[in-house]
């Protein structure tokens, strides 16, 4: 103890608050592949998740798959001492000529585990619980929909699960989402009900096909996934796009700030995978449900695989010339849905302990040989201080770092604000970070 006085204060004080994020190793540790692979054999069970499909049936259908997800969120929420909000979340849409052949009622599952200190700050991860065959007005023939995206679901209860044992500051959703194949209706109608109920969304996670690690291309990787995100958001004003011709942030949207955030927390906490940060909204001319929430600014990514099988896609089951078609159970990989499914629960975890991210974020150095930076100060007892980033224009990750305190202006001295890219996060007592802000003024 006596040789404490030489370690550097700031140097002990990030070993506090290293260990204090070991919890994330708890998490990891704690997620399912057994608890997955059985929530994905019942799902399946249900011969077809169809959104047009069966909402009678207490065995066969949709009806019967969201019933069924309501009450393993509310078993659940029965063993935290009913620390879940579990209900459904309904829209209402008529039959149009594309993929509603009947008009219909998107019935979401939603759980929702209330922050205890910014209740009204939101951090999601879906799932989707509607399944499809080759035709997609098919709401009939057996549509198992194994990985896609059965697995999503499931690693979606499994997060709740696990994380229903901790409270966090921040609320977490957990959600089943329909309407997927049919028009991301599922998602569009809960981004509007989030919008109108003024939701301070941190976070949306989709997940969608987290299972499969065979390829059509005949690549077997188990260690990779992709994490796509926008770079810019959709809804961005025309003087937002004008600052950012001359200021820089084509890469740094909230969506990618996201990102960059989960691949951090992977390559730190379960360094063995490999996360694929996609430089895109989603798979080439493909949409996932993350979506429509990104078309109302929030930050949103979709995570999934990163070899996908389009045999197992879309598809009637059936073998011709000898390959067999499917999304069946057998092409599920399940130790690989729990690795998914932790980077989640590690990222979900980390952002419910986040503070708030620093407010009014200003930027100065032009022509000097240093670059200033200024926000406000939140008043908020949990916040030990501010952290300022810094990295090459090229560079798709943040390189640099910089923890400043609980102060409101610094300059990073020598460094030129021409050649680096700069943002800076708030970072809590137990060092838990909110996601990096890009600067959206000048001073």
């Amino acid at each position: 103890m006596k040789y404490l006085k030489f370690i550097p204060i700031f140097i002990f004080t990030n070993i506090l608050l290293s260990q204090d994020r070991n919890v994330l190793y708890e998490i990891i540790n704690d997620v399912s592949s057994e608890r997955i692979k059985t929530d994905v054999q019942k799902l399946v069970s249900f011969g077809t998740r169809h959104t047009l499909s069966d909402t009678i049936s207490n065995t066969n259908g949709i009806g019967a798959a969201r019933r069924w997800i309501k009450s393993k969120f509310e078993e659940i929420s029965k063993e935290c001492n009913n620390c879940l909000d579990v209900d459904f979340q309904k829209n209402f849409y008529k039959k149009n000529k594309k993929r509603l052949v009947n008009d219909v009622w998107i019935n979401n599952v939603i759980a929702i585990q209330k922050g205890s200190k910014f209740p009204n700050r939101y951090v999601i991860m879906s799932g989707d619980i509607d399944s499809r065959v080759s035709d997609p007005n098919d709401f009939e023939s057996e549509s198992p929909g194994a990985n896609d995206n059965a697995s999503g679901m499931a690693g979606v209860i499994e997060a709740s699960r696990v994380l229903s044992k901790y409270k966090f500051e921040n609320s977490i959703i957990y959600v089943g989402l329909s309407g997927e194949e049919q028009g991301l209706y599922g998602g569009i109608g809960l981004a509007a009900f989030a919008k109108k109920n003024n939701w301070d969304i941190i976070a949306v996670l989709n997940n969608d096909m987290i299972g499969n690690i065979e390829g059509i291309d005949g690549v077997i990787d188990n260690y990779s996934f992709r994490i796509f995100s926008e770079p810019t958001p959709a809804n961005e004003s025309e003087n937002d796009r004008k600052k950012r011709r001359f200021y820089g942030g084509e890469v740094d949207g909230n969506s990618r700030q996201l990102a960059r955030y989960i691949h951090g927390n992977v390559k730190q906490f379960m360094p063995k995978l490999n996360p694929m940060m996609i430089y895109r909204l989603d798979r080439f001319g493909r949409g996932g449900h993350h979506r429509p929430f990104n078309d109302l600014g929030y930050a949103g990514v979709r995570i999934m695989e990163a070899h996908e099988n389009y045999n197992r896609q879309h598809q009637d089951i059936r073998k011709e010339n000898g390959i067999k078609y499917g999304d069946v159970i057998s092409g599920v990989n399940f130790q690989y849905a729990k690795s998914l499914t932790a980077v989640n629960a590690i990222n979900l975890a980390s952002l419910g302990w986040s503070p708030e991210e620093p407010k009014n974020l200003k930027i100065g150095g032009i022509v000097e040989p240093s670059t200033k930076l200024k926000w406000d100060i939140q008043d908020d007892e949990g916040i030990i201080g501010y952290k300022i980033y810094w990295r090459n224009t090229t560079s798709p990750v943040w390189e640099n770092s910089k923890f400043v305190g609980k102060i409101n202006d610094y300059t990073l001295e020598g460094v030129v604000i021409d050649n680096y890219l700069f943002g800076v996060s708030s970072v809590s007592k137990r060092g838990f970070e909110s996601i990096i802000v890009f600067p959206d003024e000048i001073f």
